[in-house]
């Protein structure tokens, strides 16, 4: 097993290399890269007046920009050199941790990156494990009380949620609980109150709380419904077994034969989704978290995408690559605590 587990490891090399040539060449081709956005920066600053009066305009009266800087800019956003050469050395700073400046905000990609992270790890971390911790016991008592009316009004509800998106009932949360035509229970966004840092220990955890509270329920609302039919269905599957049947028929309880039994064998088709679930929810909701603005991770890829920030994009899609990827070996790692039969080899 362990051997499978270093030949996983070695496989995420080539994989993530097969990632990242890719997004990198097709961000290559696109056109409004960033040296066509410097350009028209360089434009609106000479139109405003702002870079001088010197510049030539073309008929139309826009800014003229000489070839020469043409080429510098080029130059300066890696685009003088072929897209394979220009992967390559992009690749080895990668490798000395060197994902170059962003555009937009002036600092190093990792610094943009560090300072977002832990606000999307924050909600996305509450948010998954409050998934887990709610819907594996109701899957569990939806799977015994099948058929009841338990069970036809939670799944009426369970599919209602799944079929609304997060942030469409982020949206219909703050309409309601947000303070604007109904009640007024929950901040309208942020991840904080003003004066957060003169608040008691008590008072700062309480506002956090609070402030986490609509977010996270939009967080967790798709997974909510996929997981608890999942979980249910699951186990209802291996109540029908015939090692259960022979469960009961050597007079075990029925307290026993689910949670002893069948439960755990339940578990993998949870497990199998585990990974990638990981990796979505670190690397945060872009839609959820620019509705409560939430200055995350998330939001960090909207708007570098938007702005045509590279450096910032790249960095955003290494590090939700290698999420997933190491997501999809912790998967396989859970399919051995959960059932030892599985030999990986």
């Amino acid at each position: 097993m362990l051997t499978y587990f270093i030949r996983r490891l070695m496989m995420v090399i080539p994989t993530f290399i097969g990632i990242t040539f890719l997004c990198f060449t097709v961000m290559r081709f696109v056109p409004g890269g960033p040296v066509e956005m410097a350009i028209i920066r360089y434009q609106q600053m000479q139109a405003q007046g702002e870079a001088g009066s010197t510049a030539a305009t073309d008929n139309k009266g826009n800014s003229q920009v000489s070839d020469e800087m043409v080429e510098k800019l080029k130059k300066i956003y890696g685009f003088d050199k072929p897209f394979w050469l220009a992967y390559l050395i992009w690749l080895k700073n990668l490798c000395l941790l060197d994902m170059g400046d962003s555009d937009t905000y002036a600092q190093p990609v990792w610094s943009v990156i560090v300072e977002r992270f832990p606000i999307s790890i924050r909600f996305g971390i509450t948010g998954f494990l409050l998934s887990y911790m709610i819907c594996i016991p109701l899957g569990v008592y939806k799977a015994i009380k099948h058929g009841s009316s338990f069970d036809i009004l939670s799944s009426a509800l369970v599919f209602i949620g799944y079929s609304v998106p997060g942030w469409v009932a982020g949206i219909v949360l703050l309409v309601l609980f947000g303070g604007g035509s109904f009640w007024n229970l929950f901040p309208l966004g942020g991840i904080h109150s003003q004066g957060y840092e003169t608040l008691s220990f008590f008072a700062q955890c309480k506002d956090t709380v609070w402030h986490l509270v609509l977010p996270v329920f939009a967080y967790m609302l798709g997974s909510f419904a996929s997981m608890t039919i999942l979980m249910k269905n699951s186990l209802m599957e291996n109540l029908g077994m015939d090692y259960v049947r022979t469960a009961y028929a050597k007079g075990l309880s029925e307290k026993v034969v689910i949670f002893k039994h069948a439960f755990r064998n339940s578990l993998i088709p949870i497990a199998t989704g585990f990974g990638g679930a990981f990796s979505l929810v670190l690397a945060g909701s872009y839609l959820i978290e620019k509705i409560f603005n939430i200055n995350g991770f998330g939001l960090l890829g909207y708007e570098s995408l938007i702005a045509r920030d590279y450096p910032v994009t790249l960095g955003i899609l290494v590090i939700s690559s290698i999420l997933r990827l190491l997501g999809n070996i912790l998967s396989d790692f859970l399919y051995c605590v959960i059932d030892p039969r599985i030999r990986l080899e």
